[in-house]
């Protein structure tokens, strides 16, 4: 599922009188991918485009030349994210009532142009995305907090492009593609209420763990010192219309055509993957063990989203990242990802099944092609993997236990490297049973 030719084609119907100036916001995984689209389809029906932004998790030459390329930092904000989101407000205030704007939102863009609220210091929102993430909250969880503290979230760039029109492309890489959800709903009203937030941050055990500004923030707006963000209803939305072009919906259409294309019998799992990922990958496996019993063979595929949880005594380990160079914070943390720990937690379910194991093979990956903070977009699973893991000297069991899946499979040579796809629609996992 190409970004790209999905936002030319999303834009040839596009809305603009003659001469009208069109404005450019790309931000998140696939941000370089649906800029170029943006551009193959605004020049080829005449628009001006008069400037805008690209913001992407790696350095890109912009497609057109009146758009800057920047790079942000992902998973975690830094320096650069930072000046982003600078870059980000300079150009929202050049923009006039009778401009267009077209925002192209993917994935990872939480990250990528994260600028703390004004009295929040940047290391404590570096912070607050790291307990989040260990915390093993869902995305919907993950954002509704995250987008309380940033510059741009839970619909503050809809308030600073104001009165201009605003049409909103996004790739979704969330359950549901609600779009207050992708990239912490820059354009789109906020659902949840301080009261919300300050529950789930009880709920994680997180509110003594976050900055004391961030506390403070919650309580002035609590009692309406400060406002709440813009909700449903605000004006600032009646000029902004939303479309979401991609789904990981689409991405397992698409699977499931090559695998018919292969003339494999294949299946698609409806149901969306969610919550912990190792159990994820021990039902996966036997789910596909008890088809093997059947006689059944083929292909089945599934998609959406696990989490991940570290135990007390890994996130002590990381309570202090240090600095990397990029400016954020270090992720050598518990190294793996949430497709290499259902991968792993699969591989453990195979090998202890008998002779039937040999019969299943799978893949875990993201669609972006990068799992959790390493170069591995996921990785494979049979009925080998867990002892080659033992013959290469690791201990599988205490690996997946202080998810540390990625050294644990790489000595295995199960991980599935595939670099950046320019896209990001959640995960997938394919399995075949012969």
């Amino acid at each position: 599922m190409a970004p790209g030719p999905l936002t030319t084609a999303a834009l040839h119907d596009l809305e603009a009188r003659p001469g009208q100036k069109i404005w450019l916001y790309a931000l998140g995984k696939a941000a370089h991918a649906m800029a170029s689209g943006a551009v193959a389809a605004l020049r080829g029906s005449g628009h001006i485009i008069a400037g805008g932004v690209v913001v992407a998790p790696e350095s890109s030459p912009s497609p057109f030349g009146t758009l800057l390329a920047l790079q942000g930092d992902h998973p975690l904000p830094g320096r650069h994210s930072f000046a982003a989101a600078r870059r980000i407000g300079e150009a929202a205030a050049a923009i006039r009532g009778d401009d267009l704007v077209v925002v192209l939102l993917s994935g990872g863009a939480s990250s990528l142009v994260a600028a703390p609220l004004q009295g929040i210091a940047e290391s404590d929102l570096e912070r607050l995305f790291t307990i989040v993430m260990d915390a093993g909250l869902d995305i919907g969880a993950m954002n509704a907090v995250r987008k309380r503290f940033t510059l741009w979230g839970a619909g503050r760039l809809a308030l600073a492009l104001v009165p201009a029109r605003t049409q909103v492309l996004l790739m979704s890489d969330v359950p549901g593609d609600d779009p207050a959800n992708v990239g912490s709903g820059p354009c789109s009203p906020d659902p949840s209420s301080v009261p919300d937030v300050i529950a789930l941050l009880e709920q994680a055990e997180l509110i003594d763990r976050i900055g004391p500004a961030m506390r403070h923030y919650l309580a002035a707006v609590a009692r309406g010192i400060l406002p709440e963000t813009p909700k449903p209803g605000d004006p600032a939305f009646a000029r902004v219309s939303a479309r979401v072009i991609g789904t990981n919906s689409l991405a397992l259409d698409a699977a499931v055509a090559h695998a018919r294309a292969l003339s494999l019998d294949v299946e698609r799992m409806h149901a969306p993957l969610t919550g912990d990922a190792a159990r994820c990958g021990h039902s996966i496996a036997t789910s596909l063990l008890a088809r093997a019993e059947r006689g059944e063979t083929g292909c089945v595929v599934w998609g959406g989203e696990t989490t991940v949880r570290l135990s007390s005594a890994a996130r002590a380990e990381t309570s202090r990242p240090p600095r990397s160079e990029s400016g954020g914070a270090s992720v050598t943390r518990a190294t793996g990802g949430r497709c290499q720990e259902l991968a792993l937690a699969a591989a453990r379910t195979l090998s202890m099944s008998g002779p039937l194991a040999h019969t299943v093979t799978l893949l875990a990956a993201g669609t972006d092609g990068r799992d959790g903070p390493t170069d591995a977009a996921g990785a494979f699973a049979d009925a080998e993997v867990w002892r080659n893991i033992a013959h290469r000297g690791l201990d599988p069991e205490a690996a997946l236990a202080r998810h540390e899946s990625y050294a644990a499979l790489n000595a295995a040579n199960a991980l599935f490297r595939r670099g950046p796809t320019g896209t990001n629609v959640m995960d997938v996992v394919v399995a075949l049973v012969e």
